[in-house]
């Protein structure tokens, strides 16, 4: 049976059909059971409900009969569903199962909408819920005072889902739709902040910036007018960026939810192979497309997953695994864009819980390259993920459980060659409309039907073979491309043994091709080969150029012809060979005697580009230089490559050093350090005069020394810098292990001896970046006012060097001193211009440290839905990231604030995963996050009921505390345990120490924790009388709190 109050009262059967339930006092009955909600209601409270002033002369008989009745009603339609009606002290309840009541359903849907992950998931779930409403909740029974609160309460859950649902819509690029819609709602509800925002939101993505300022003027006069007020902080600031035309209004800043290339073309002769992969791709967690070189099967899984990528959440993702020097985990780790942790000694394991929980589709693209390591990674991640597929193209089955092949057939080509056959064969279609885009007026027809029918037969409907004899139609018409294919075909007609047939075919079409072009196309062609995931037109120039060669009009040739792709790439126009083009052209440039030099000047180029970057990084041109660096990737590694191969030590070691900073910024730590040690590997007498190591091989075995400490593992660090000859090298490495240093005292040390260096050879960005290391340390000791001075030096320093990282560390410390102030206004505009920067670099990791201190600042303002939103936005990013340290500071904010929301089960669940596998006890050096976590946990257990063991975690945290040196945490431990000690003088007295601790250490207590702290003195002081507990509190006051344990005694 299910009942619906979203409208007027109406009764269902489970097959759907309408129960009536006759009379106006039976009706009145279910309502108010349904208004309770499973609860029992009195006998009492239903005959006033029901009768009000004027009961009948039996109540308790009369209301009997209803109850008769509505059982019988509900009975007759369904049998067993009188039972629905318990009778139980001290009067009636329904007992409906879950979900049978529309407004309980409504209630899930907003839940899981608050969950989802994808704004396209969360409108959907907000429009299903929205579709249960078939009019005013408790339409038939609203203007009774037994359903006024219900009707008020859905009414706002109501109003809620469609901001909600606006606000999802708006982030899918609706606005031009929501801008009618909410017109009417915000007319019907003029005084709602959150709905005038999103409409003024809309309509300024729509071009109509002044009715969205006329919208906030309207607000604004009503609320002065009807109730006295101001509008609120966050329409204010909407206001002012709607005035300022903040670029941020105009484009929501969501993490990309693909990384898949737009196509540039249509695909033509695959709709019912495309058909079949997506229903497959729908259906089976793992399918394979499989099938020879140049026959189609990325083009086939990229059109594929661009068609499948809306039906998951969490979106689809193209690796490539053609670069040998990477392994497949660290390829999809890095087009995941998650952090990689090299301490951990599992990538993969990593990989497989950061994407744990996702819905996502990956392409895993040429695995036949690495068709092992692929295997064995697919296994582990199918197993570990439930919501993962994976498309993959391979030129052999990766013979896993479960894999379903497809094999990648060639286009069907012509059986005839009369019109009508000829124009259903695909391969013709593509031969023709690929050869008409460099032909104008170029059609099939009876005068050269016969010629492109025996074309396609003989280049075996390969689409890149046709592609590329498309090209030549224009200088040599189809019946001369056909009289040299015959020939070069007869030349290679038995092919060498062993080898797949169309693979002799396709190098055959790729030796024609090389033989039309002149030699100096061929020199320029053979040379980018050596290029990894292509290149730029300065890096052609720059590795393929020689005395009067124009590179720039042979690259244009190429292009032409097919052989080289040009791709538009976020750092710009990358051009790039085709892989089967690209092996070719290795061989004969092998063949030409020239690959060894023409990969030094690869080499050579990569490392001079790798040098003028460095210095960009760290300053202005920082945003610039990562996306180029990032869009080189590939061609580094492949310079390193040669480096190690050419045992080229001084180089390999200049190249490691000049990146290092950016494998810092990424987070590609395990490609850091494989690259380090690949270079150090090179034998000193093959690097240096006379054996000797020369400064850049000791530069980069400090730069491995820090990151061996930055992924969690010990080294002995102090050789590697006495190694470093130059003082400020020397610094900026001692900065940098100082950074990585869990001890604290050692790492002050190193660098005050930094920055002291600093000062003296005139390094402002090694002086910013040890003043923000300080800061981070004097924010840890609560030592506000050295970090006003540090923090606001180091960010006056890295702004004026334009390096926005920097400037992000920085704030960051800045926006905590503002936190622990209680300036709630400036903490959150520190934080919020972080999380913008953030973005914009696309440092992800830094996007989850912004977005969970702005919850942290949401909490401390008894902000808590807003706080958990952010925490748990937060923490799914930071996870995503790989990023732990993130990720508990998230969590860290989820809990404290359901806790302090009463939402106690959540709280206690995210307390404890945060404690699990912790060392704990006295002789521990606890890690940052425990102290805090334990105070939280003592305020849970305190309202779970046990104050004894509450007393004890307090205790705990403030020796932890103690030890990390955080007085802000240990008066907090203090005033848990007071709260622990019931309202006793003990509790007085130690109210009074943290108290008098927080003024000591200016660490004031914020809104939320001054509610616990008020919460405790009234009780207290109710309990012992004002003038014990000024006695007490006083005695307390005089204390430190290292003699807390003396007042607990």
């Amino acid at each position: 049976m299910r009942f619906g109050v979203l409208g007027p009262l109406a009764v269902w059967t489970d097959a759907g059909e309408t129960v009536t339930v006759p009379g106006l006092k039976v009706r009145a009955l279910l309502v108010d059971l349904l208004v309770h909600e499973g609860h029992p209601v009195s006998v009492d409270r239903l005959v006033d409900d029901l009768w009000g002033e004027d009961p009948p002369a039996n109540p308790a008989g009369a209301l009997q009969v209803r109850v008769s009745q509505l059982r019988k009603a509900l009975e007759d339609a369904e049998p067993g569903a009188k039972n629905l009606v318990v009778s139980r002290a001290p009067g009636y309840l329904l007992r409906s199962d879950e979900g049978a009541v529309d407004a309980v359903r409504f209630a899930g849907l907003l839940s899981k909408a608050e969950a989802a992950d994808s704004p396209r998931a969360r409108a959907g779930l907000l429009a299903d819920a929205l579709a249960l409403w078939r009019g005013p909740a408790f339409a038939d029974f609203a203007d009774e005072e037994y359903t006024r609160s219900a009707v008020v309460r859905l009414e706002e859950q109501r109003l809620s889902a469609l901001e909600q649902q606006a606000e999802a819509r708006l982030e899918l690029g609706e606005h031009g739709l929501l801008v009618g819609e909410l017109g009417d709602l915000v007319a019907r509800h003029p005084l709602r902040e959150r709905l005038r925002a999103v409409h003024m939101r809309a309509l300024y993505r729509a071009g109509r910036q002044s009715e969205a300022l006329a919208g906030y003027g309207e607000l604004r006069e009503r609320l002065a007018d009807e109730l006295g007020l101001d509008p609120g902080p966050e329409l204010v600031a909407l206001h002012q960026a709607i005035l300022g035309q903040d670029p941020a209004l105009s484009v929501p800043a969501e993490r990309p939810v693909t990384n898949l290339p737009t196509p540039v073309s249509k695909l033509i002769g695959r709709d019912e192979a495309l058909a079949e992969v997506c229903a497959l791709a729908g259906e089976e967690r793992l399918v394979t497309l499989t099938g020879s070189g140049g026959v189609g099967k990325t083009r086939l899984a990229l059109e594929a997953a661009n068609r499948l990528v809306a039906d998951f959440a969490d979106g689809a993702w193209l690796v490539a695994l053609d670069q040998a020097s990477r392994t497949p985990v660290e390829a999809t780790m890095a087009a995941l864009d998650i952090r990689e942790d090299a301490g951990s000694g599992d990538a993969a394991g990593q990989l497989a819980a950061a994407i744990k929980a996702r819905r996502m589709l990956l392409v895993l693209d040429n695995c036949e390259h690495v068709v092992e390591q692929v295997a064995e990674l697919v296994e582990l991640l199918l197993r570990a993920c439930p919501g993962l597929r994976i498309l993959a193209t391979s030129r052999e089955p990766l013979a896993v459980d479960g894999e379903v092949l497809w094999s990648v057939p060639p286009l069907d080509v012509p059986a005839a060659a009369d019109l009508a056959t000829m124009a259903r064969s695909d391969a013709v279609r593509l031969f023709v409309i690929r050869a008409a885009a460099s032909v104008r007026g170029f059609t099939l027809d009876s005068g050269n039907a016969q010629a492109i029918a025996q074309l396609c037969r003989r280049l075996d409907g390969i689409p890149l073979a046709l592609e590329l004899a498309a090209t030549r139609v224009r200088a040599l018409g189809v019946h001369g491309v056909v009289s040299r294919l015959d020939d070069r075909f007869r030349l290679l007609a038995s092919g060498q043994r062993g080898a797949h047939a169309r693979q002799q075919t396709l190098t055959a079409v790729i030796d024609w091709s090389w033989d039309l072009l002149s030699d100096e196309e061929r020199l320029v062609l053979r040379r980018l080969a050596v290029h990894a995931d292509g290149c730029t037109l300065e890096s052609a120039e720059g590795v393929c150029a020689e005395a009067g060669l124009d590179v720039l009009d042979l690259l244009a040739r190429l292009i032409d012809r097919s052989l080289v792709v040009v791709t538009d790439a976020p750092a710009g126009v990358r051009y790039r060979l085709l892989e089967s083009v690209s092996e070719y052209c290795l061989a004969r440039l092998a063949d030409a005697d020239e690959l060894d030099r023409v990969r030094l000047a690869h080499l050579r180029h990569y490392l001079a580009l790798a040098e003028a970057a460095e210095p960009e990084l760290y300053g202005h041109g920082q945003r610039e230089w990562l996306l180029r660096l990032d869009a080189e990737a590939a061609n580094m590694r492949a310079a390193l490559d040669t480096a190690v191969a050419q045992e080229a030590g001084n180089e390999a070691a200049r190249l490691v050093n000049a990146l290092a900073w950016y494998w810092v910024l990424r987070a590609r730590l395990a490609e850091g350090r494989r690259s380090l040690a690949a270079a150090l590997s090179i034998a000193p007498e093959a690097g240096g005069a006379g054996g000797a190591v020369t400064p850049s091989q000791a530069r980069a075995a400090a730069w491995q020394a820090g990151f061996t400490l930055l992924v969690g593992e010990q080294i002995d660090w102090r050789p590697a810098l006495e190694a470093l000859v130059d003082p400020g090298e020397r610094a900026r490495a001692e900065l940098f292990i100082s950074m990585h240093i869990h001890n604290m005292p050692t790492g002050q040390e190193l660098v005050s001896k930094a920055l002291a260096t600093f000062r003296a050879v005139g390094d402002r960005w090694g002086i910013a970046a040890a003043l923000s290391r300080q800061a981070r340390d004097a924010f840890t000791q609560r030592d506000n006012d050295a970090l006003e001075r540090i923090g606001g030096e180091s960010a006056r320093l890295f702004t004026e060097l334009g390096d926005r990282w920097g400037l992000l560390q920085a704030t960051e410390w800045l926006g905590g001193l503002a936190e622990m102030r209680d300036d709630g206004e400036q903490a959150r505009r520190l934080f919020g211009e972080g999380l913008r920067m953030a973005e914009d670099l696309g440092l992800w990791s830094e996007v989850a440290t912004r977005t969970a201190w702005l919850g942290w600042v949401a909490m401390q303002s008894c902000e808590y839905d807003r706080a958990m939103e952010l925490c748990d936005r937060a923490m799914k990013l930071a996870r995503g990231q790989g990023y732990k340290e993130g990720e508990t500071m998230a969590e860290m904010g989820l809990a404290f604030a359901a806790r302090r929301a009463g939402r106690l089960d959540l709280a206690e669940t995210h307390l404890r995963h945060l404690l699990e596998g912790v060392p704990r006890g006295p002789d521990v050096d606890p890690l940052m996050h425990v102290p805090s976590t334990l105070i939280e946990l003592g305020h849970l257990t305190e309202l779970r009921g046990d104050p004894a063991t509450a007393l004890d975690l307090h205790m705990e945290a403030l020796a932890g505390g103690r030890k990390v040196g955080d007085p802000r945490t240990m008066a907090g431990a203090v005033e848990g345990a007071a709260s622990a000690s019931g309202p006793t003088e003990q509790a007085a007295r130690l109210l009074g120490l943290a108290a008098a601790a927080r003024d000591h250490h200016q660490t004031p207590a914020g809104p939320s924790e001054r509610e616990e702290i008020e919460r405790v003195t009234v009780r207290v002081r109710d309990a012992l009388g004002q003038e014990a507990f000024a006695a007490a509190y006083e005695e307390g006051a005089a204390r430190k709190l290292d003699e807390t344990q003396d007042l607990l005694r």
